[in-house]
């Protein structure tokens, strides 16, 4: 009886296989991500529950912040948190640390192996420097002196097969005397041993265009921050596709940019709450914008 009902079982499933077009079968699963700061609000409250509702919005992917100095995640330990992922099928290729004692006191990289531990626990490929405080960077010669130690960072991470990548705000994109600190990111840290995390966001309102980017320095840009701009007033972000950056374009020459990971990302203006704001933008990423 059992192996008629295997039979059968089986029978079904390759004439299933066999209604399937070539095109559907060669059709890869669409995978977009968020970073959690989006709901830092709520997850600080009930990491589970926000754990589950981010994966019920249709998220495949989360990016990581917050991490305490005893080294958990909104109350929980690396371990708990992993298997919170686990149990809601979501995976963590990422997660933004601060390595401060490393990068501008000349530390013995001890931060940045142990984010680079946290990171294996979670599954990360990438650890992403996120933010420089005002202090970092009021001179060129500060970014200059950044990216040496990024470029030491970067070796930490890949001695321990992670990668390190930068996120960037507006902020680099001030001009300093005709220089501006994200050109001497990329143009002084090894492409090899740091990344950029763009944030498409951030870009677009400090007036540049993410495809000129891309055709200058292709392949540098293995993430993506997707973060739309409000049409009304463009210090505040909206649900991806009811703002106005052009992220059809931006998309189009996504395979220039090197994307590997497309993180969602909304900081306020979510309407008309944040779970329904999250949803929105997950679902037009995956339906009209990665290919």
């Amino acid at each position: 009886m059992n192996s008629r009902r295997t039979f059968i079982k089986q029978s079904g499933l390759l004439s299933a296989g066999l209604m399937m077009t070539p095109s559907d079968l060669l059709k890869k699963q669409k995978i977009a991500g968020i970073q959690l700061y989006s709901v830092r609000d709520e997850i600080v409250k009930d990491p589970k529950a926000v754990i589950k509702k981010v994966a019920g919005a249709g998220y495949n992917e989360v990016e990581m912040y917050g991490l305490s100095a005893e080294n958990k995640f909104y109350g929980l330990t690396v371990t708990e948190l992993a298997q919170v992922l686990k149990n809601n099928n979501l995976k963590s290729p990422s997660g933004h640390y601060m390595p401060e004692k490393f990068l501008f006191e000349n530390g013995n990289g001890d931060d940045v192996k142990n984010f680079c531990e946290v990171g294996h626990a979670l599954g990360h490929k990438y650890i992403i420097i996120p933010y420089l405080a005002a202090e970092r960077r009021k001179t060129i010669e500060q970014y200059k002196a950044l990216a040496e130690r990024m470029n030491k960072a970067g070796e930490i991470c890949k001695t321990a097969n992670l990668q390190l990548a930068y996120h960037n705000h507006d902020f680099e994109f001030i001009d300093m005397n005709g220089e501006h600190g994200y050109d001497m990111f990329l143009n002084n840290t090894d492409r090899n041993l740091v990344k950029m995390e763009l944030d498409l966001y951030w870009v677009v309102r400090a007036g540049y265009d993410p495809v000129t980017m891309f055709k200058k320095h292709p392949g540098r840009f293995e993430l993506w921050h997707v973060k739309d701009m409000d049409k009304a007033d463009k210090t505040k972000n909206t649900e991806v596709g009811n703002g106005t950056v052009d992220f059809k374009n931006i998309f189009a020459n996504a395979k220039l940019s090197g994307v590997k990971h497309y993180m969602v990302e909304q900081e306020n203006n979510y309407a008309p709450d944040i779970f329904t704001s999250i949803k929105t933008s997950c679902s037009y990423t995956k339906n009209k914008l990665i290919r």
